[in-house]
């Protein structure tokens, strides 16, 4: 007969090792949360639900995934359903979802938040709703105190290049936690869609400069960048996705490049990937002036059903694991950065799980004199984020690189619930190191055992948020 209980006290610990480390060291740290896509306005107003679907299932694309696999009708993921119609469509999925991260994550959701613990189905649909309604309608559940109970000590948020920051300070000052701002750079490469998305209009609007040069470019989008620099930003975080390639022009290529976009307002494939390379290249050089961490999260194949992204907008949840990376061409983006002594502290994310060793070793192949870590191997991302993915990653990483430098866990979510993750992650890390001590792989020495693991789950992504200033 098993010993464990499903989401006991000590579930994924197997050992005696893990169970220590968990309850007497990672469980109670605080959360740092280094990239999420939550909404500063629900941080700023401290938003109170109108009820459970709001804050669990509308806007969360991991759902949205599993219920369309489920043959789920739009109308009932991203259309015009209420909200009560979303949430009966999810719990009539949920129980099919055995073996995805969604059963346990949907599950220590529940049960750490609203004290729910049993498995929601359609039969106890209306019982969960009415229930979860009830406490969402009290202040203990508005969304700053839901963040509360994760124990939350610093999270950052994902902001375009026109985002409004001072949203950011107001929201520390009414919380009990501190909320920073990172840029999201992607829309100064996708040159493609500057005619859709109207961003040279609105960077000019943004700083008064009228963009009729690469120079001048160049001009705005450092205005921008020192604006994020001067309301606490210290991360950015750019998308390289499937099939980036990085050929870097020389300055009177490129100014060549954009001036026929001035005047064509398009460019040649080739052209394309010379264009972003520059501009990459330069902001990448801009946020290591800044003593900024460039996020790369490498390898989604976002274009694939137009029908979805034309019904649930570009983050709807249908996107794809691409193609492993070439390796050479995020080589060359950080050797050429670092020709120039203008590397900035670097995390790599990969989506393609078979990139793993690759971007592990890739770690120690750039380096600063006294900066430990100079380029991290980032946690399992996305559809990487479930048991076996977080603990291939983290054993890649202690493989190939330095587990104690390791930043630990982000949520990368849209959801405040999703922080559940984090503990997630602490009881696999520990259970990894559990299973080490318990073979006679490392010594059980705690005071060694414990700065390992309060390293990776706070100390580190702690120490790179305030050390980037």
């Amino acid at each position: 007969m098993s010993n464990y209980s499903f989401l006991g006290e000590n579930y994924f610990l197997e050992n005696s090792a893990a169970i220590h480390l968990f309850h007497n060291v990672a469980k109670d740290l605080p959360i740092i949360d280094y990239h999420n896509h939550l909404n500063i306005n629900h941080l700023l107003d401290n938003q109170k639900f109108d009820n459970i679907a709001q804050v669990w299932v509308v806007n969360d694309p991991y759902k949205h995934r599993a219920m369309r696999i489920e043959g789920v009708p739009e109308y009932f993921i991203s259309g015009n359903a209420t909200d009560k119609e979303k949430f009966m469509a999810w719990a009539n999925v949920f129980p099919q979802t055995i073996g995805n991260p969604l059963f346990h994550w949907s599950c220590l959701e529940l049960k750490k938040i609203f004290g729910i613990d049993y498995l929601l189905n359609v039969d106890n649909a209306e019982v969960v709703w009415n229930h979860c309604n009830k406490l969402l309608e009290t202040d203990d559940f508005r969304n700053n105190s839901l963040l509360d109970k994760f124990n939350v000590d610093t999270l950052c948020t994902s902001d375009d290049w026109f985002d409004d920051l001072s949203k950011h300070k107001n929201a520390t000052e009414n919380a009990n936690f501190i909320v920073l701002p990172s840029l999201r750079s992607d829309a100064a490469l996708n040159i493609e869609m500057w005619i859709s998305n109207g961003f040279i209009e609105r960077l000019e609007e943004s700083t008064t400069i009228a963009i009729s040069s690469l120079e001048k470019l160049q001009e705005a989008l450092e205005i921008r960048i020192q604006y994020f620099n001067e309301n606490g930003c210290n991360l950015a975080d750019q998308a390289l996705d499937s099939g980036f390639k990085f050929r870097l022009p020389a300055l009177n290529e490129a100014q060549a490049l954009f001036k026929k976009w001035l005047l064509e307002k398009k460019l040649t494939n080739e052209e394309v990937v010379g264009f972003k390379s520059y501009i990459l290249n330069f902001i990448g050089k801009s946020f290591a002036q800044k003593g900024w961490t460039l996020q790369l999260h490498i390898g989604a194949h976002r274009f694939t059903s137009s029908r979805l992204r034309e019904l649930a907008g570009s983050a709807g949840g249908y996107a794809a694991i691409g193609n492993t990376a070439d390796i050479s061409g995020v080589a060359s983006l950080l050797d050429s950065l670092e020709k120039d002594k203008l590397l900035p502290n670097i995390i790599l994310f990969t989506l393609n799980p078979a990139d793993n060793s690759t971007f592990a070793t890739l770690t120690g192949s750039f380096s600063q004199d006294n900066v430990p870590a100079k380029v991290q191997f980032g946690p399992a991302w996305w559809y990487n984020d479930h048991f076996d993915g977080i603990k291939n990653q983290i054993i890649a990483t202690a493989s190939y690189s330095i587990l104690h430098r390791f930043i630990g866990m982000t949520t990368d979510s849209r959801s405040i619930l999703s922080f559940s993750r984090h503990d997630y992650f602490r009881r696999i890390l520990c259970n990894i190191i559990g299973e080490w001590v318990e073979k006679g792989l490392v010594p059980n020495d705690e005071i060694l055992l414990k700065n390992l693991v309060t390293n990776i789950c706070y100390t580190n992504s702690k120490n790179m948020i305030e050390n980037g200033k």
